[in-house]
C-alpha cells in the first residue's frame, strides 16, 4: 500500500477521519469505491483486534452449517480477515433452503460433533432449545474474557434481539429476564409493501396506508394480464407469519391467550373475524389465480416480473426484486404499512436469520469468537455497504449515512420504511412447542376461506376449537 492511502486509513482508526472522509480520500487517490470499502474494512478489522486477544484461539478450526442466502454470501466474502485476525480455519457447509432446515434437524438431534455453529431462524430455536440441543449464549455475551469490549450487545434493535431469547417456558414472553438467548441476530425481514411505481402511476392510485386501502387499491390494479396484491397462499406456518400476522398484529390481535400459564386460542374474536374477511376478500378479487401454492419465491418473482403491482411481505424479498436480471428492475418502491388506521405505527411481524452454537460443539469458546465476529458492528457494516447484506440488525449499521444513501438512491422509500417500522418489528407468536403444527392448520384454513369451502366466521371457529383441543392433549390449555 502506498504512503498516502496508508496515512489516510490510520487516521481513520485513530478517529481523525469520518468514515466518508476516507472514502472520498481514497477515491481522489484514484482507488475505486470497492477497493476503498476493501481497505476500510481490514482497517476496521485491525482496530477490532486491538481491543481484544483475537488469538486466542489460533491454531484451531470450527465448522458451520448454513443456508444458501445473501447473509453467507457476504460473510464469506470477509471471511479472510476473520481467519487473518484469530489465525483460525473456518470450513462450511452450504444448502439450499429446501433441505437446509432437515440437514440442521438430522445433524442436532443425533448428537452430531461435526458442526460448531449454523444458522437459523428464530422460531426453530422454540424447539431446539428445550430439547438441549443449542446453548444458552447469555453465557459467552456476558464474559468479558470470552466477548470483546466493543461487541456491544445493545447496539442490536430491542425487538430483534428479544425476538430470539425465550425462557423455555410455552407462553413465556419473548426477552423476559429469565430469557435463554438461544441465537444470536444476523439480519432480519420485516413486513411491508413493496410496489411498482410506475403501474400505480399509471392507474392513477395512491400507496395505500391501511388494509381497506390495499384492498380497494389492489382491485383497481387487477387487470390486463396484472394482478393487484401478492401475499403467501401455501399450507404452510410461513403463509401466516409475513404480511397476515403483521396485519393482524396491528389491529391487536393475537394468535394465543395466555392466562395462569395455560394457553388457549385467540383468533376468533370479532376483530380478528373482520381482518380476516377482508384479507380473503383481497385475495379472491386481487391475489394470484393460483394463490394457494405461492410462497416467498412466488411472491417475489411474480412482482419482478410484472405479474403483480404490489407485495405485502418481506422488505427485503421487495429489495432482491429491484435489481439483477428482474425485468421490473428499478420500477419498484417501498412503504411502511400499518393495517390498522386507528394504530400509531406499523408493526411488522419478523423474520430472523439468526447464529445459534450447537450443544455438541468441540470447542465452544473458538466457536463463539467467530459467531460474534460474524455478528459484530464492523462484519455488519461491511455486508451492509460492499454486499447485500440486508437488513442489519445492528443500530448503529442503520445510522450510517453511506448506507443510507446506498439505499435512497436505488430502493426509494426503504430508509423511511425501515426507520417508522423498527419501533414495532418483533415477533408477535406465543412461543410454544405446537407453534408450527398450528400456523400451518391456520394457512390450510385461510385456502378453505378463499376457496369459499367454509365460511370466515364459521372457519375461525373451527379453528380455534381444532387449536384448543391440540393445546389441551398436548398439556399446554
Amino acid at each position: 500500500m502506498y504512503d498516502k492511502e496508508k496515512d489516510l486509513i490510520e487516521a481513520f482508526v485513530r478517529g481523525q477521519v469520518n468514515r466518508r472522509g476516507l472514502i472520498k480520500g481514497l477515491g481522489a487517490l484514484g482507488l475505486t469505491a470497492s477497493t476503498a470499502g476493501v481497505l476500510l474494512n481490514a482497517a476496521a478489522t485491525d482496530a477490532l483486534a486491538a481491543d481484544f486477544d483475537w488469538q486466542a484461539h489460533k491454531g484451531k478450526s470450527i465448522k458451520l452449517l448454513l443456508n444458501k442466502h445473501p447473509y453467507t454470501d457476504a460473510m464469506i466474502a470477509n471471511l479472510d480477515n476473520f481467519k487473518k485476525m484469530t489465525g483460525m480455519e473456518v470450513t462450511y457447509d452450504v444448502f439450499p433452503e429446501d433441505v437446509y432446515f432437515d440437514k440442521v434437524t438430522a445433524a442436532l438431534s443425533s448428537g452430531s460433533t461435526e458442526y460448531d455453529a449454523f444458522m437459523t431462524g428464530a422460531y426453530m430455536t422454540w424447539t431446539y432449545g428445550p430439547a438441549g440441543w443449542i446453548e444458552d449464549l447469555n453465557e459467552w455475551i456476558n464474559d468479558p474474557s470470552k466477548t470483546n469490549p466493543n461487541y456491544n450487545w445493545n447496539d442490536m434493535l430491542e425487538g430483534v434481539r428479544s425476538s430470539c431469547a425465550w425462557n423455555g417456558k410455552p407462553g413465556g414472553e419473548l426477552g423476559s429476564a429469565d430469557a435463554k438467548q438461544w441465537c444470536i441476530p444476523w439480519g432480519y425481514e420485516q413486513n411491508n409493501l413493496a410496489y411498482n411505481a410506475e403501474m400505480l402511476d399509471a392507474a392513477g392510485v395512491a400507496v395505500p396506508k391501511n388494509i381497506d386501502e390495499m384492498v380497494a387499491a389492489a382491485a383497481k390494479l387487477t387487470g390486463n394480464g396484472v394482478y393487484g396484491i401478492g401475499v403467501r397462499g401455501s399450507r404452510s406456518w410461513a403463509t401466516i407469519h409475513p404480511g397476515f400476522l403483521s396485519g393482524y398484529a396491528n389491529f391487536g390481535q393475537k394468535d394465543l391467550n395466555v392466562n395462569d400459564g395455560k394457553l388457549s386460542a385467540a383468533m376468533n374474536t370479532d376483530v380478528s373475524k373482520d381482518f380476516h374477511n377482508k384479507w380473503v376478500t383481497m385475495i379472491r378479487d386481487s391475489g394470484a389465480k393460483d394463490w394457494a401454492t405461492h410462497t416467498w419465491y412466488q411472491v417475489g418473482t411474480d412482482l419482478g416480473a410484472g405479474k403483480s403491482a404490489m407485495i405485502y411481505d418481506a422488505d427485503i424479498l421487495g429489495y432482491f426484486m429491484n435489481g439483477g436480471d428482474n425485468k421490473m428492475a428499478g420500477k419498484l418502491a417501498y412503504a411502511p404499512f400499518a393495517a390498522n388506521p386507528e394504530a400509531s405505527g406499523p408493526t411488522p411481524n419478523i423474520w430472523i436469520w439468526s447464529l445459534a452454537m450447537s450443544k455438541f460443539s468441540k470447542d465452544k469458546d473458538a466457536a463463539w469468537y467467530f459467531m460474534q465476529w460474524a455478528s459484530g458492528p464492523e462484519h455488519g457494516l461491511f455486508g451492509a455497504t460492499q454486499m447485500d447484506f440486508v437488513n442489519p440488525v445492528r443500530k448503529s449499521v442503520w445510522a450510517d449515512d453511506m448506507f443510507r444513501e446506498r439505499l435512497n438512491k436505488s430502493y426509494p422509500g426503504y430508509v423511511e420504511m425501515h426507520d417508522l417500522s423498527a419501533p414495532g418489528a418483533k415477533i408477535h407468536f406465543t412461543a410454544q412447542p405446537l407453534f408450527f403444527d398450528l400456523t400451518t392448520e391456520w394457512a390450510a384454513t385461510l385456502q378453505k376461506m378463499v376457496a369459499k369451502e367454509v365460511p370466515v366466521d364459521e372457519g375461525l371457529d373451527q379453528l380455534a376449537a381444532s387449536v384448543d383441543r391440540q393445546l389441551k392433549d398436548a398439556g399446554l390449555g
